[in-house]
């Protein structure tokens, strides 16, 4: 390749620039032995930012993440900032890069490694080799519907107390056929199935969101498979068949519920990597946020202990979804499958039956090797 990829690391909190440490040994082993070429920038977010700039993400960070291919990012947070006025909390500058990248589908993948089938709250049977791919749409519906708040309702002779608490679910058309062309896409890449989710049963914004995905699959994507089952049936099938979905596609708020689900198909917050994917850039690329679903855990950080697998996963995914090499994501992420069927384990992965226990620093040095000695 000619051109290298712009990628902007942001390290942030607690263990994130530990587990940041290792993935840049993994970047490294790729530049050095597939031929890929990186232009790295480093910058602060959170409460790293906030110590120097006096925000949690300075403008001059924030036009960086703009013009990257993509942004990696740690951890926000930590015991030191509870105090702090909540619009320069350490959370604001991650929701801040969410927001004016507008990185509306969020991509939770649920991926459990034979090694760790059985540190799932479920039968091994049932999670081994589960490999599902949740995508929650993430800048509109409840969360962000008007009109909302804590109002007085006096007027109510019936309402003990005498407040009502509103939030409004919103969706356009727009946004729900622009996340149902992210989750068809993705279905081509893995199994070519889609399941949407909503409550079309009782919500008249999960009615227009069955219409309108069903409308993109009908108009757009006719050869991928799509099927359509409300949320909480969802909710139910994810531990009971996990292995039965491909892609799942739903709102922000049955999205946030269910993804957290399927997070403890796998067994620990440290294997869960995410990706946020906008609109598509001049490149072609897409603008696009990559960080691990742990958050800064302040109290491990600096003694080695954080499991950087989460962190490293998360860069497969850039390698996927943003930079268009699947074949080195795949190669990633089997080097991490070796690694843990060697038994090498981070103390959050310690179960019963033992392993081989290694810091942060000896995992990433692991899953390099692993890169090096290949199949």
């Amino acid at each position: 390749m000619t051109t290298p990829y712009s990628l902007l690391i942001l390290p942030g909190d607690g263990i994130g620039p530990e587990v940041m440490a290792e993935v840049v040994k993994v970047i490294d082993w790729f530049q050095a032995n597939r031929g890929m070429r990186f232009d790295i920038g480093h910058d602060l977010v959170g409460g790293a930012a906030y110590d120097k700039h006096g925000t949690p993400l300075a403008d001059e960070t924030m036009a960086r993440a703009q013009q990257a291919d993509a942004v990696l990012l740690g951890a926000v947070g930590g015991p030191k900032y509870d105090d702090l006025d909540f619009s320069v909390k350490p959370e604001r500058g991650l929701l801040r890069l969410r927001k004016e990248m507008d990185l509306f589908a969020n991509l939770r993948p649920a991926q459990c490694f034979e090694a760790l089938a059985d540190f799932s709250s479920l039968k091994r049977e049932v999670v081994a080799g589960l490999d599902i791919l949740i995508l929650r749409e993430l800048t509109s519906g409840v969360y962000f519907g008007e009109p909302r708040g804590i109002h007085d309702d006096n007027n109510n002779p019936e309402n003990e107390g005498g407040r009502v608490g509103i939030n409004t679910q919103r969706y356009t058309s727009g946004e729900i056929r622009r996340v149902a062309r992210s989750a068809f896409e993705l279905a081509k890449r893995r199994g070519n199935k889609v399941c949407s989710m909503e409550k079309a049963n009782v919500m008249e914004s999960g009615i227009l969101w069955r219409e309108e995905v069903q409308w993109v699959h009908d108009n757009e994507y006719p050869e991928v498979e799509l099927s359509h089952m409300y949320a909480d049936n969802g909710a139910m099938q994810l531990v009971r068949n996990p292995q039965q979905f491909d892609v799942i596609v739903t709102d922000n708020l049955f999205g946030d519920i269910l993804s957290d689900a399927a997070a403890m198909l796998t067994g620990s917050l440290g294997m869960l990597p995410s990706a946020s994917l906008g609109a598509k850039m001049a490149n072609g690329r897409p603008k696009a946020l990559y960080e691990p679903v742990h958050g800064s855990a302040p109290d491990i950080a600096g003694q080695g202990k954080a499991n950087p697998i989460a962190c490293i996963l998360s860069f497969a995914m850039a390698l996927r979804y943003s930079f268009d090499q699947g074949d080195a994501a795949v190669e990633l992420e089997r080097a991490v499958e070796r690694v843990l069927a060697d038994g090498v384990r981070t103390p959050d992965l310690m179960g019963p039956d033992g392993g081989t226990p290694v810091s942060t620093v000896e995992m990433g040095d692991r899953i390099v090797a692993a890169l090096a000695a290949g199949k």
